[in-house]
């Protein structure tokens, strides 16, 4: 039976970013079935009553793409009873603890030189080129697992915007979801009451002062150039989508299309 659209996205206290991925039109006119994959932030910082809801789901597996600094940085991710959790560290474009000890340290002149200028930008980019490139082994597993037992799922990062956001919509790729679905989704991000809640403290006085936050904007925000460069990288490195989810990540038709019957209605 197909799971009626929600009417509203959960409010969840201590987990940003929150959504799920059902309902997105695919070219051939089926639609993402809702309630077998969600995205998000964190987990660290969920409360009883989110850890609750997220228990509510049915979750079979959970994705973290953090890496070992992001894990020092927010913690761990609290306990779902009965789901199992896989980590699949991936590199952030905030490059972990030394970036960030420059925005606690308000070492502007550092930042300046890195961010500044459109640098940050530019630093996305090359961090989603990078991404789809060198990490089809990560994004492999992750298909693969999806066709055959991982679902339903949730996948996040830190602000499940970038690692957790290619992951997803490498997903959406191989299940033929439409391009323009894909971007909403994914621009979904920038809303303000989902981006990525900073909780360091700071020890100099110009710690994420506006100029330091607006330096920073680049890195919290979920732009269509960020998506369309990681697309593009496809293009150029395997010559579309279906050699990409063949030869790049040994995604065979057989395992597309049991993909296509597990997620979508």
């Amino acid at each position: 039976m197909t799971q009626q659209i929600p009417s509203t996205e959960p409010e969840l206290t201590g987990v940003r970013n929150f959504r799920d991925v059902g309902g997105l039109p695919t070219v051939d006119g089926r639609r993402v079935r809702h309630g077998v994959l969600f995205r998000s932030g964190h987990l660290a910082h969920a409360t009883e009553e989110d850890a609750a809801f997220l228990s509510s789901l049915g979750l079979h597996t959970v994705f973290d793409f953090r890496n070992a600094a992001d894990h020092r940085l927010d913690g761990l991710d609290v306990d779902l009873p009965g789901v199992r959790n896989v980590n699949l560290p991936l590199s952030d474009p905030a490059d972990g603890a030394e970036f960030w000890r420059m925005v606690r340290d308000g070492d502007l002149d550092q930042l300046r030189s890195i961010l500044a200028d459109g640098k940050g930008a530019e630093r996305m980019i090359v961090s989603y080129r990078m991404t789809v490139r060198e990490r089809t082994a990560e994004h492999s597993r992750v298909l693969l697992s999806l066709a055959e037992e991982s679902l339903p799922a949730l996948m996040h990062c830190a602000a499940g915007k970038d690692r957790a956001g290619l992951s997803v919509a490498v997903t959406l790729l191989a299940l033929g979801v439409e391009r323009d679905a894909i971007f909403d989704d994914y621009l979904k991000s920038s809303a303000a009451h989902r981006r990525y809640k900073v909780r360091r403290s700071g020890t100099s006085a110009s710690a994420y002062s506006p100029e330091v936050m607006e330096l920073l904007d680049p890195l919290f925000d979920a732009r269509a150039e960020y998506l369309s460069a990681a697309l593009e990288t496809i293009e150029e490195t395997w010559g579309g989508v279906d050699p990409y989810l063949e030869q790049g990540l040994g995604f065979t038709p057989r395992n597309r299309e049991r993909l296509r019957e597990r997620m979508l209605d």
